[in-house]
């Protein structure tokens, strides 16, 4: 929940809107809409970088759980565009992770 709720506010203040977001044990769904003008890598850096900070200020103990790595999130990220597929049918499967 604090996760979906920092990521929610990422995008209060950010050029791009939160269509469903689903928190499972080690990995997040999101369905984004955002701006072609900017690189989805820049949209997943700005929430994987805010939302690892605010992690760390918020449960201290965490930041020592991961700080061999010096890093919450993995590296990677999988991105895929909703194409053909209706948003409404990426929105239902994503309710059901978790």
């Amino acid at each position: 929940d604090f996760v979906k709720q920092k990521i929610t506010e990422i995008a209060e203040r950010s050029e791009f809107n939160i269509e469903e977001i689903e928190v499972d044990k080690d990995h997040i769904h999101i369905l984004l809409t955002i701006s072609p003008n900017i690189s989805v890598a820049s949209y997943v850096r700005r929430i994987k970088q805010s939302t690892t900070q605010s992690l760390w200020s918020r449960f201290k103990w965490f930041k020592k759980q991961f700080w061999v790595k010096k890093t919450f999130w993995s590296d990677g990220y999988l991105v895929c565009s909703v194409g053909n597929a209706a948003a409404d049918t990426i929105q239902k499967y994503i309710q059901e992770q978790g």
